[in-house]
């Protein structure tokens, strides 16, 4: 089970690969009981929120899974997420 603990922690592990995209008030959606606001995740750099899963899960690896490599079966979001995140963790800080 994911915990709120976990949650915290894959963010703060990805967050400075992301950008921290805002909430947007929905007045379409929005009536007197219930606000709804949406996360602008059109926002990021890939223009999907996929980035941040692939992120959390490269950011996590072990040594030894770092060294077997990863591998995406996606030619989607999650695939060039997973490309680009990659790329990044590979280059120095």
């Amino acid at each position: 089970m994911i915990t709120f603990e976990d949650v915290q922690a894959a963010r703060d592990r990805i967050e400075k690969y992301i950008y921290r995209t805002p909430l947007d008030f929905s007045i379409n959606f929005s009536n007197e009981k219930t606000k709804v606001y949406l996360k602008l995740e059109c926002q990021q750099l890939l223009k999907a929120f996929k980035i941040r899963g692939a992120f959390s899960k490269l950011t996590s690896l072990s040594e030894e899974e770092k060294a077997r490599g990863v591998i995406t079966v996606s030619s989607g979001n999650h695939g060039i997420g997973v490309s680009y995140a990659a790329n990044k963790r590979n280059k120095p800080e």
